[in-house]
């Protein structure tokens, strides 16, 4: 059934959202149809006007305190896009009436016990309805989902076989996280603070795998010398919930990567002593020590967005010493410019490329090659693989 608009962007008032209304309205001005939804209009008004949207862009009321909007806006919506996180505070009703609607529904999330929940709750019916629920379609998790599936692919090819042990090392991040992601970071770890049960599914590298437990996981939490590419690494701040994507994309594709797939995420801090120093010095750091960075909807300039830029590096290792490369690039910094472009155009590969059966997804499982050619063509990505 025909829906009145491809897209809505709920939480188009915050500065994340703003971004993807932004970008949807300079980058489709024919051809989509969209609205902005938040929970005052008059904001709204506000904000289609300071992007330089059409006056007629549609502005839809909707509050994640009042069910009953989300559903009536659910109804309207081909897909879905929610900005509005912590996304365990404000956004288990938008995911229960998008499975209830059969609606899409793409956002940033880097919550893996609240994603896990989702997942128990709402998988069966959003199967039964056909709606498609794709969780992480930012930084965290795209150009790390999409960078081992290019790899595997990669090895597959060039040997016949998936590389059973895949490293993702950061060689370069330039720009800082989202003020969102900070707040996702702090509710988390007070609501784990109350409950056991979610240390369990922070610790665990197949949280998000139901009834599928792979072999030892590294854990990537402190600084190493690593041969593989002659640098010191140190722990990699995304890499609990990248990594937990990346194991349910193996598990959704019927263990592509092997039952015995191995995989870690790090930053790379240097060569020789430097290197060293600086891993240890990162390892140490916490982001959440202070209050300084960006607040939820604060953020960088335009200046500082179109500065920002990341390589990240996935060697896939085999027994035998044989190797295979590849590296994912993006021109914009990682919190803000590219998350944004990265999930609208998700959004968009739901509505014009992708059908698939309905459920709850990772982007790589569900839109694969079709997202990495969109994110290429539009977004300001590149796959290089060796």
């Amino acid at each position: 059934m025909a829906r009145e608009f491809d897209i809505i962007v709920y939480g188009a008032t915050g500065f994340t959202g703003r971004l993807v209304a932004e970008y949807l309205a300079t980058t489709y001005p024919t051809g989509v149809t969209w609205g902005m939804a938040g929970r005052s209009a008059e904001k709204l008004a506000e904000v289609r006007d300071l992007i330089g949207a059409p006056a007629d862009t549609p502005l839809v009321t909707a509050d994640a305190a009042d069910p009953a909007s989300l559903t009536a806006m659910c109804e309207r919506a081909t897909v879905v896009i929610s900005t509005v996180g912590p996304y365990q505070l404000y956004g288990s009703d938008l995911v229960a009436a998008c499975a209830a609607t059969g609606t899409a529904y793409v956002d940033l999330c880097g919550e893996p016990a609240w994603m896990r929940h989702m997942i128990d709750a709402h998988h069966d019916a959003a199967r039964a309805s056909g709606a498609r629920i794709v969780f992480s379609c930012g930084f965290d998790s795209i150009p790390f989902d999409l960078g081992v599936l290019t790899l595997q692919q990669c090895a597959i090819a060039k040997h016949g076989k998936p590389a059973p042990r895949v490293k993702g090392r950061v060689r370069v991040m330039k720009g800082g996280f989202s003020g969102g992601t900070a707040a996702s970071l702090k509710a988390t770890l007070a609501a784990a603070a109350k409950d056991p049960r979610i240390v369990a599914l922070l610790t665990s590298p197949f949280a998000l795998t139901p009834g599928f437990k792979g072999p030892h996981q590294p854990t990537g939490l402190l600084p190493e010398y690593d041969r593989s590419i002659h640098a010191w690494v140190a722990p990699f701040v995304m890499a609990p919930i990248n990594t937990k994507n990346v194991h349910r994309t193996n598990f959704l594709l019927g263990e592509r990567y092997g039952a015995d797939f191995v995989y870690d995420e790090m930053i790379v801090a240097g060569l020789g002593d430097m290197g060293k120093a600086a891993a240890e010095a990162i390892a140490k750091f916490n982001p959440l020590a202070s209050d300084k960075g960006p607040k939820p909807g604060e953020g960088p300039s335009k200046e500082e967005r179109d500065s920002g830029h990341y390589d990240i590096l996935f060697v896939g290792e085999y027994p035998d010493g044989a190797r295979v490369e590849c590296v994912v690039t993006g021109d914009r910094d990682p919190g803000y410019g590219s998350t944004s472009k990265m999930i609208a155009e998700s959004a968009l590969c739901l509505v014009q490329d992708v059908a698939g059966d309905g459920g709850v997804w990772t982007p790589g499982a569900l839109m694969g090659d079709t997202l990495r050619d969109r994110l290429v063509a539009k977004a300001g990505l590149t796959f290089r693989s060796a």
